[in-house]
């Protein structure tokens, strides 16, 4: 049965042919087609010039007209569905190294795909001659060799690879992204290209950059991407800090499978497609510090106070790359508090509740194990507190407290520095079924802290 967004851009499609334009599916959602995945949107090319596509349609907007680009909103079944419907054109020069400094627009679909960036995304299908269940392959037009590199497995850039570079510096990430996703290699003169310009990713704003790589590391096939990421160049200029994980040695009887790079390349496999972000950019960065903290000392190698310089380290990754303060924080906790969990079956029950309660701790879980599956194996520490974290009431972990700084103060306490300890004594014993109301935890704190 065909999704929404299908019927949505088809009736773009036919709306735009009754009025005598060419229009056609276009890009990421034909060689999707053609693999036989479900794209997750459709977007559509046109002959007909922007304004024309504001007028025809009913409710659209006009988010990149310059450059040819409208959004169509349409509504099928209840579900809100945006289609973005682009004029073939062709580009002039790219000083800025993301957009044309000018366009034109053309009638012509094949100048139209000449400037877009990979072949394999470089095809049109025209959906108004295919019936449900045919082959799409029979309705594409292909101009510059998409098919063959779909069946070959290869990414491989349109025309010149140095051009398309130059356009758009970006489309270097999206190669590695692609190649990883799809399990295909990268064609030998486009990898060439990129490793020869790999320096000039820095000209891409860091948000862009980052939701690239947020992409390869959620799609499923992270390990591949970084590797390619490696390989091509790309890592030293984006992440210069996971490069330096490379040849940092680990204390065997722990780590067996080799250095931090190793490790992590291991994590990152195991991450499946559509992991949160930020489980994912945790996965990434738990061991950032250890190449700054490495130490080889008489008994063994030693990474002392790798969790903080890490932490040090993701934080400005995330100022750099802009992730929102959200996001940020939960990446912090889940490297702050990944070698907690060597101490789970020795904490204080008070400990281990406080412990269960960070926020998202199914996250922390979840990196947890990976962590063991990619080093030692041993996945007792993880059972136990998974156990626990499951069993455990919600409200035996997060109790509505006996003792409030209102009762310190009707208890005739003065508010100051020490509220602090005194509400963490009297939690401490609540979480622990020490005390069960809150006269009990007001004595504990009298027969602790003096009132003055």
């Amino acid at each position: 049965m065909k999704a929404n967004a299908q019927i949505a851009a088809e009736r773009i499609v036919e709306r735009l042919r009754a009025e005598g334009f060419d229009a056609y599916f276009a890009g990421g959602c034909v060689r999707d087609l053609l693999l036989g995945q479900a794209p997750v949107d459709f977007d559509v090319a046109t002959s007909a010039r922007p304004e024309i596509v504001l007028d025809l349609f009913p409710r659209t907007f006009a988010v990149g007209a310059h450059f040819g680009v409208v959004l169509v909103a349409d509504e099928i079944q209840g579900e809100q569905i945006v289609t973005e419907v682009a004029t073939f054109r062709n580009d002039g020069s790219y000083s800025d190294g993301r957009r044309p400094d000018r366009v034109s627009f053309s009638t012509d679909a094949r100048e139209d795909v000449l400037r877009r960036d990979f072949t394999i995304n470089g095809m049109l299908l025209d959906p108004m001659v295919l019936e449900e269940g045919d082959d799409p392959e029979k309705a594409t037009l292909d101009y510059v060799g998409g098919r063959a590199d779909l069946a070959a497995g290869l990414v491989r850039a349109i025309g010149d690879p140095e051009r398309r570079f130059k356009e758009d510096k970006l489309r270097m990430l999206r190669a590695v992204r692609f190649a990883a996703r799809f399990g295909f290699v990268i064609e030998p003169a486009t990898a060439s290209a990129i490793r020869c310009h790999a320096a000039e990713i820095s000209q891409v704003s860091d948000e862009r950059v980052r939701d690239e790589l947020t992409r390869m590391l959620t799609e499923g096939h992270a390990r591949r991407a970084f590797e390619l990421l490696d390989e091509t160049g790309l890592l030293k200029q984006v992440l210069p800090e996971i490069d330096r994980l490379h040849g940092v040695e680990q204390p065997p009887e722990y780590h067996p499978e080799g250095d931090v790079w190793v490790h992590t390349l291991l994590l990152l496999e195991k991450l499946p497609a559509g992991a949160s972000s930020t489980l994912a950019w945790g996965a990434l960065l738990h061991d950032v510090g250890k190449s700054a903290t490495f130490e080889r000392a008489p008994d063994r190698i030693r990474f002392h106070g790798h969790v903080e310089v890490g932490s040090r380290i993701a934080a400005e990754i995330c100022r750099r790359l802009r992730f929102s303060n959200e996001e940020t924080a939960q990446v912090l906790a889940l490297i702050e508090n990944h070698m907690r969990f060597g101490d789970v079956m020795r904490m204080k029950e008070s400990t281990l509740k406080r412990f269960l309660r960070l926020p998202k701790f199914a996250e922390h879980l979840e990196l947890h194990r990976m962590d063991c599956l990619s080093s030692h194996g041993d996945l007792s520490l993880y059972h136990f507190a998974k156990e626990r974290y499951e069993t455990i009431p919600e409200e035996a972990v997060r109790p509505r407290l006996l003792v409030t700084g209102a009762d310190l103060i009707a208890a005739g306490y003065a508010p100051g520095p020490s509220f602090k300890e005194m509400l963490s004594l009297a939690e401490d014993a609540q979480l622990e079924g020490r005390i069960q109301t809150t006269e009990e935890g007001l004595e504990l704190v009298r027969s602790v802290f003096s009132r003055t």
